[in-house]
């Protein structure tokens, strides 16, 4: 019973209905039929005072709400003398807001599980040996921590055991333990299995991956659900509609009373409670599948998205090339190429850049520190080794500093990274990265969901991006894009909403400006995640047209909740019209039409559980043939 004073210093005007409520039914079994009437009559008084404040405060903001029509109805029993009536509409209008709370409880319970499960402490190991318990928050980059069984990793880091595996659930949403090896990253927030491993902390907890979705998680929770706005919508029409049979009633009958029972029937909870509950179920049901979704406004628009634009590498592609080949020209020997080229890419962010910079290291090879280096976008770095410039990128690029530089012969789905030393064309690293295996099936099920649009958006050359649109059955190809080219083609697109997929920094700007801008998060881009509406915490691209489903499952869901409560309360005002509904049985009846349709509203949730299976569609996609040329 401890939770009854907690609820009732939450829900005030609930607690004090339910005590006037027993106190009028106490006074009437003694006999006191007088004061229990007084006493319904001078509460639902003061509520509908209290009420129309707020109903006229939003009226002078624009927003014509529902609130009006439960105030009506309230003031009409009280005219006619139906104070337990009125008394039990009160209870359902102060009550709703308990009962929204809970519902949306209910359908929020994986955004809160994830905000509860937030790292608080770690144990940092000391000079000596000896650990020493520290909270999240005190780590340091370069702590040494010991994680002991079931135990959170704190922050990002990297293993330094041999062998550990964890639980990244609560983070991506898949539900198989991953094996790591030594120096492979832990994510924060995610659990140690069985046994004891050291790692080495790799961030701060303000700037690991948890906490970054954290903060996601509480846009999205403290964001207003736009079925309130969709519920609005149909404000003003039901109230009509609703005082226009009450009104025929009367007329028709003579009778006042019956205005009060056509109004009591039409109380309006269904349309403020049912249908923000959907919405914030189809967050919950999306936070569960690895998707968060940042404002529950976006998953209206998500519903109907009509174009799907995608960046290529790293979104429909895998994003972690491979060094296939190394082809030097000029006297030099691939190791020495490899070497240069890796020294000038360990200062840029392309994808491509980190595949190079990793190939050398890989080999052993010792990378040399630059007196200065500078990237231009998408097309490549220059920098000055031991007073030789070094240029690496795109043909186009080097030939800008070594004329005689040569497109090299490619094989099926490979690319091409040139480099350039002291103004001469030094060769060429060929690299291969191969299209994600669940790229076509993602662009086939968003066909599927009526998003029959997609348009690929990449900085890398034309015969690169011809040869990942053909074989996934994209049409629409921009190549060779500086980010504000990207930006300036998603604003020209007329089929709108616009959804934008995409997972590097060099994406931000135009996740921002498209209507729904989705962030593969997964390996942690940060700037790309905080500029989109949806981050996919999961490295699934199939998690896109799944966001889709949900937002159209979601929006459904809400209308069938607001049309239901229409339905049955356009019904019961019928006949109420005709005097066959008390008003005081109206009332109560009007409760069930509330539970029915919260009920209904509850299955945006979806099944319990997380994603099964593996983390992709099973089927794989072969590279196709056609030599391609990229930065």
């Amino acid at each position: 019973m401890q939770w009854l004073p907690r609820a009732a210093r939450r829900y005030p005007l609930v607690a004090i209905t339910l005590v006037v409520g027993a106190s009028a039914i106490g006074a009437a079994v003694a006999g006191a039929g007088g004061a229990a009437r007084w006493l319904c009559i001078g509460w639902a008084a003061i509520v509908v005072v209290v009420q129309g404040v707020g109903m006229v405060r939003d009226a002078l903001r624009g927003r014509w709400g529902l609130d009006i029509l439960a105030i009506t109805a309230i003031v009409a029993t009280l005219l006619v003398d139906e104070y337990v009536a009125a008394i039990i509409i009160v209870l359902m209008l102060t009550g709703g807001e308990a009962l929204e709370d809970y519902a949306a409880g209910r359908a929020k319970r994986e955004l809160t599980a994830l905000l509860e499960r937030a790292p608080q402490r770690a144990h940092r190991e000391l000079p000596g040996g000896e650990l020493e318990e520290i909270g999240a928050d005190d780590v340091r980059v370069g702590d040494v921590l010991l994680l002991r069984p079931a135990e959170i990793v704190p922050v990002d880091a990297e293993l330094l055991s041999e062998h550990a595996v964890v639980d990244e659930s609560s983070l991506t949403g898949e539900s198989l333990p991953v094996e790591l090896a030594a120096g492979d990253r832990l994510l924060s927030g995610s659990v140690n299995a069985q046994l004891a491993v050291r790692i080495r902390a790799t961030a701060t907890a303000a700037a690991s991956q948890y906490q970054s979705i954290v903060q996601l998680v509480q846009q999205a929770a403290e964001s207003r659900a736009p079925v309130v706005r969709l519920a609005d919508r149909y404000a003003v029409p039901f109230t009509a509609a609703s005082l226009v049979i009450a009104g025929i009633a009367w007329a028709l009958s003579g009778d006042p009373v019956r205005f009060a029972e056509v109004l009591v029937v039409a109380t309006p909870c269904p349309l403020l409670i049912a249908a923000p509950v959907a919405f914030m179920g189809g967050m919950s049901r999306a936070a569960r599948h690895g998707i968060i979704v940042k404002g529950a406004g976006v998953l209206e628009q998500l519903a109907a998205v009509r174009t799907a634009v995608f960046d290529k590498t790293g979104t429909l592609t895998g994003g972690a090339p491979t060094v296939e080949r190394i082809l030097p020209v000029g006297g030099l020997d691939a190791d020495e190429l490899l070497t240069l080229a890796a020294s000038a890419e360990q200062y840029s962010s392309h994808v491509l850049a980190s595949s190079i910079v990793l190939a050398a290291r890989e080999r052993g090879l010792p990378l040399r520190e630059a007196a200065s280096a500078s990237e231009e976008a998408t097309f490549g770095v220059v920098a000055d080794l031991g007073g030789r410039s070094v240029v690496v990128g795109k043909l186009a690029f080097v030939r800008g500093h070594a004329p005689e530089a040569e497109e090299a012969a490619l094989a099926s789905g490979e690319l091409a990274i040139y480099v350039a030393i002291a103004g001469r064309f030094a060769g060429a690293i060929i690299a291969r990265d191969p299209v994600r295996p669940e790229a076509a099936d993602t662009i086939a099920a968003l066909e599927r969901l009526g998003v029959h649009d997609t348009v690929m958006l990449t900085g890398d050359a034309w015969p690169t991006a011809r040869h990942v649109a053909e074989e996934l059955g994209i049409t629409d190809v921009r190549a060779e894009c500086l980010p504000a080219d990207k930006v300036e083609a998603v604003h020209a697109l007329e089929r709108r909403p616009v959804l934008m997929v995409g997972d590097g920094v060099n994406d931000a700007p135009v996740l921002a400006v498209a209507d729904v801008g989705v962030a593969m998060g997964a390996k942690g881009a940060t700037a790309a995640s905080e500029s989109a509406d949806v981050v996919i915490t999961l490295d699934d691209l199939s998690r896109t047209s799944r966001a889709v489903r949900i937002g159209r499952d979601t929006r459904r869901i809400a209308l069938e909740s607001i049309w239901l409560g229409i339905a049955i309360s356009v019904g019961l005002m019928l006949v109420a019209a005709l005097g066959a509904i008390p008003a005081t049985v109206g009332a109560l009846t009007q409760e069930a039409v509330d539970l029915v349709t919260i009920l209904w509203a509850l299955r945006a949730i979806g099944r319990g559980g997380g994603p099964a299976g593996p983390r992709g569609p099973s089927s794989a996609s072969a590279v196709a043939d056609g030599a391609v040329t990229a930065r």
